[in-house]
């Protein structure tokens, strides 16, 4: 067979990357330099809409609850992932038909997960008095109270997400030689040993790889929060990318909103390196190495 440069093989990708996402990027920039509402020409403004951000009251606000929102799903997903797809990867049909139900979130779109959590936690029926005293929530009105409505948020995003993170441990556990278990369980080794000796320094990558996703999807995400809370009640769940939608599709201000879309790719993008860094993820070293 012929061989073919590299650069050659990667040429699709590369065209994908930036018909899809550089040129959409280069466009969102120049027009965070405008003003302009959608309709018309956009009107050349300099630098006014990134001066504009140290006036914005509301963008405090959304950078703290995005914040919030981002950790606290890593916190829930992360564990509940790892656990759930080490053991989805043990054998047993029992287990691979709960993993198949497992998944079914996963299937469903955005907007379908949304509407169906919105009915769900309505104070007049549904899950509101299960759910509501988990939450200390009065009258089961969960999405009703600032301080409530939020962690609503993080359970409905986690529930949907977490048959994704479950699907990359699950592969991952699998990859594993069972030669070091069969060797630790020669030496003694109990199961929680095992698992804190073995799979867990096995899994570093994939929890990476894991964390870097739910923590740039998090941040970025807003679609479920759109439908379900609308960013309520009051401004309570306006986190940043719900912030940068209004004000470009209900207060018309697409320049200024560009600004905050340019700003929320620089945030996460800065993330994710200081991840890959700060863990040595970068160096791609293989976990199986002199098996």
């Amino acid at each position: 067979m012929t061989k073919r440069p590299g650069a050659l093989w990667a040429a699709p990708a590369i065209a994908y990357f930036a018909v899809f996402a550089v040129a959409p990027m280069a466009l969102v920039a120049c027009l965070s330099l405008t003003t302009w509402n959608g309709l018309g020409v956009p009107q050349w403004a300099g630098t006014a809409n990134w001066a504009r951000l140290g006036d914005d009251a509301a963008l405090p606000g959304s950078l703290r609850l995005s914040a919030i929102l981002t950790v606290a799903a890593w916190c829930v997903q992360t564990p509940l992932s790892l656990l759930l797809g080490v053991w989805a990867a043990g054998p047993g049909r029992g287990r691979a038909a709960l993993s198949a139900v497992f998944f079914v979130p996963l299937l469903m779109s955005n907007a379908a997960v949304a509407l169906l959590w919105q009915s769900l936690l309505d104070p007049a029926f549904g899950l509101a008095d299960l759910v509501g005293p988990l939450l200390a929530a009065r009258d089961g009105n969960i999405l009703g109270e600032p301080s409530r409505a939020l962690a609503a948020v993080v359970l409905v995003v986690s529930w949907q997400f977490v048959p994704f993170h479950v699907l990359l441990y699950q592969a991952a556990t699998r990859q594993i030689p069972a030669m070091l278990y069969d060797a630790a369980a020669i030496d003694g080794a109990g199961r929680v040993r095992r698992f804190v000796s073995i799979t867990l320094p096995q899994l570093r990558n994939t929890i990476v790889s894991s964390t870097v996703l739910i923590l740039v999807g998090s941040f970025t995400y807003f679609e479920t929060i759109l439908l379900m809370t609308g960013g309520g009640p009051g401004t309570a769940t306006r986190v940043l990318p719900l912030h940068m939608y209004l004000t470009g599709f209900s207060a018309f201000e697409m320049g200024y909103a560009s600004t905050l879309a340019v700003l929320l790719v620089a945030v996460g993008t800065t993330l994710s390196i200081v991840i890959v860094r700060a863990t040595g993820f970068a160096r791609m070293r293989s976990t199986r190495e002199g098996l």
